[in-house]
């Protein structure tokens, strides 16, 4: 492993600063789930039933509008579709705080709709900018990057309600929305690479794109968020069951940073390995971790072997679809993907909970990823 892919991918003009806008654009938007969580659960004192209707409103919008905000891209370019999806979210995060229980409900579903699309945006100019040999490596960088977003976003907004109110973090939110939008529509990053625009445009039949192989490629990366999101929900319950819930936050955050690790290493290495295989050992691996008891240090060792590979899971399923999808359609599978992540983490975590409340989180993590 060498530092030299690193450098020659940032030396690539446009990449530097898609990566950091990128990964301040996701902060904001990482922290949406969790504030509204915390908002009905705890401040409006509705209980988490009611918070997750309203995170479920909010991820079906996101579901539905991901593939679209990616098809309007490919047609009529980035800047209509950020300014739109700005201004919503703007209007959704001023008045959030504000509204009554089934207003907030219909407005996270219409603000999930109209997401900024900060996420498939970034890798579909990621993929425009960086040449296919390089982009293993420039995919698996920005999986990192999103690592790093999930992990600071969500602490942000626990903090920011804690602290100074739900209505104040929203407003913050909203205002980094805005910030994240506006960058956006002024770095203005290609779509498509020179090449690629120097090609007749034509518009792609969704036959010729979306095939059998590229549904299977986005199960895997369904299943990839499926696994993470079960992991993390037997791993808190296994700590919390073993009286160690004041080390959960420690326990997610180390998990983190082996994702981190894992990742750096495969971008450096000469040669990738496919989603499937890189998916199904990050299952199998995950497995031995509902078999450990005792100390959460003991917990935390488990989790390297199934940690080093989550970023390069996930990273390696957007470089193959980067390459299956031709150039007139990128943004548009880039949505699906990104749909497909959704689905898998949002289908894991009732199986998940009703394992780990019927025979317990070690059963959960052994059953799932089995």
């Amino acid at each position: 492993m060498a530092l030299d892919p690193y450098r020659r991918l940032l030396r690539i003009p446009g990449v530097p600063t898609l990566l950091v806008v990128g990964l301040l654009a996701r902060v904001p938007a990482t922290a949406t789930g969790m504030a509204l969580t915390l908002h009905v659960a705890e401040v409006m004192k509705l209980g988490y039933t009611k918070a997750g209707l309203v995170t479920a409103a909010s991820t079906i919008g996101m579901a539905i509008g991901s593939p679209l905000s990616g098809r309007f891209v490919d047609k009529h370019g980035l800047r209509p579709v950020l300014t739109l999806t700005t201004v919503a979210q703007v209007a959704f995060w001023a008045c959030a705080w504000a509204l009554p229980f089934p207003a907030l409900v219909a407005a996270a579903a219409l603000a999930g709709l109209l997401a900024l699309p900060v996420f498939s945006v970034t890798r579909q100019c990621l993929a425009a900018l960086v040449p296919v040999a390089q982009r293993r490596v420039g995919f698996t960088l920005d999986s990192m990057l999103v690592e790093l977003s999930y992990m600071t976003g969500p602490a942000l907004a626990v903090a920011g309600v804690t602290t100074l109110g739900s209505g104040v973090t929203m407003t913050v939110i909203g205002a980094g929305m805005t910030v994240a939008g506006v960058g956006l529509i002024v770095l203005n990053p290609p779509t498509r690479s020179a090449v690629e625009l120097e090609e007749p445009a034509v518009r792609v039949p969704r036959r010729q794109w979306i095939t059998p192989a590229f549904v299977a490629l986005l199960g895997t990366a369904a299943a990839a968020t499926f696994v993470l999101t079960a992991t993390e929900l037997s791993l808190v319950a296994t700590m919390n069951r073993a009286g160690q819930t004041e080390w959960v936050g420690l326990a997610v955050g180390i998990w983190c940073v082996y994702s981190l690790v894992g990742g750096f290493v495969y971008g450096g290495l000469s040669r990738g390995l496919s989603p499937l295989t890189l998916i199904t050992g990050m299952g199998l691996l995950t497995v031995p971790i509902g078999l450990v008891g005792g100390d959460w240090r003991w917990l935390i060792l488990a989790l390297l072997p199934a940690g080093l590979l989550c970023a390069p899971a996930l990273s390696s399923t957007v470089d193959v679809l980067s390459r299956w999808v031709p150039s007139g359609a990128r943004g548009e599978a880039m949505g699906f993907h990104g749909t497909a992540l959704l689905i898998g983490g949002a289908a894991s975590a009732p199986i998940a909970g009703a394992i780990i409340d019927g025979v317990g989180p070690g059963w959960a993590l052994s059953l799932i990823h089995t």
